[in-house]
């Protein structure tokens, strides 16, 4: 693979309260999911957030999550299909708008947290993200993971589906997260990572947590916005990626 896009999580602040160095990662990545206010982000983080994305010519993307602030959108919520609908489509056209205000333009849905990992299998729950983008604008991308019924829904409805693969994650032997309650989840050594990152890009494998190596599609690469070290770890993960000669390129 020659090119390749490097996503990150931002515009995860919440009034004074603020988390990640988003300035700093959109000088990185190639597209930016910002958060929509459900788990994270308030009007002025996710206006600033778009704001930023545009004048470095970043992708932005809606990340769209359970309604759960408190919990960060890492708890399973029990909506109905058309409650969850009706969520996602309030988020996304809340970035649309206050994306719009600063000259940018949503062009992509990317799930956030437990919404995330749900949809990989949930039936009702995937389908309601996917009734959401249809509804809202069916030329929105689709960013999930390989292999999830997310993108197998998403489709078969007409969207364009972008696999993603994560740097910073561990890798159950099934190619699906392992779960951040589980040792293993959360990876942090930068160069390991980049080196990581290499291998899924370039040979199409990622070594799991029981040692096995497991397929990878991808087309877009994760670099969480929300750790310590995450500035770090993307730049290097940047600089193995295009010292090989792969480009750094949005997939929208």
């Amino acid at each position: 693979m020659s090119t390749i896009d490097l996503n990150s999580d931002i515009g995860e602040s919440f009034g004074r309260w603020e988390l990640g160095d988003d300035k700093a990662m959109l000088d990185l990545v190639t597209s930016a999911n910002i958060a929509c206010g459900f788990h994270a982000g308030d009007p002025s983080t996710i206006a600033r957030t778009a704001r930023w994305s545009v004048e470095r010519r970043v992708r932005i993307g809606a990340q769209v999550a359970y309604r759960d602030l408190a919990g960060f959108g890492r708890r399973f919520i029990d909506a109905s299909r058309t409650e969850l609908t009706d969520d996602i489509v309030y988020q996304i056209g809340g970035l649309q708008a206050l994306a719009g205000a600063t000259g940018g333009r949503v062009t992509y849905v990317k799930p956030h947290g437990a919404l995330y990992n749900t949809a990989v299998h949930h039936e009702e729950h995937a389908q309601a993200v996917v009734d959401a983008i249809v509804s809202v604008d069916p030329d929105l991308a689709l960013l999930g993971l390989p292999g999830s019924r997310l993108l197998a829904l998403g489709e078969q409805r007409g969207l364009r589906v972008v696999r993603e693969a994560f740097a910073d994650r561990g890798y159950t032997p099934e190619a699906t997260l392992v779960s951040r309650k589980e040792s293993g989840a959360v990876l942090h050594d930068a160069a390991a990572v980049a080196r990581r990152v290499l291998q899924m890009v370039t040979g199409g494998t990622v070594e799991a947590v029981d040692g096995s190596v497991v397929t990878v599609d991808v087309d877009s690469v994760c670099v969480h916005g929300d750790s310590p070290s995450a500035v770090e770890m993307a730049r290097t993960v940047r600089d193995l990626l295009t010292s090989e000669g792969v480009d750094l390129e949005a997939f929208t």
